[in-house]
């Protein structure tokens, strides 16, 4: 158990432990994104009517000469419907 406590309504610290819950909406967000590979290695959650996420990926384009980065993919998943890509901000 950690010993940091969370404000209502802020987001989580990071963890890389990635559950099953933020998978799916990470997958469902991305579905239909064609050039680059996004592989997530943390995610930081904050609840609202429904579920925010910043997730921290690896990226690798798909390219005869792949450029690899980090971005963060923002995600928000409704109480009912699929999940969706607020924003993807590249880390310099």
């Amino acid at each position: 158990m950690s010993n940091k406590t969370n404000m209502l309504g802020a987001f989580s610290p990071y963890s890389c432990e990635i559950n099953n819950d933020s998978k799916t909406a990470f997958d469902e967000a991305i579905k239909g994104l064609l050039g680059v590979i996004y592989t997530p290695v943390a995610v930081s959650q904050q609840v609202v009517a429904g579920m925010n996420y910043h997730f921290f990926c690896n990226t690798e384009s798909v390219t005869r000469h792949p450029v690899i980065g980090a971005v963060i993919v923002s995600v928000y998943k409704p109480l009912k419907g699929d999940a969706h890509i607020i924003n993807i901000k590249e880390i310099n």
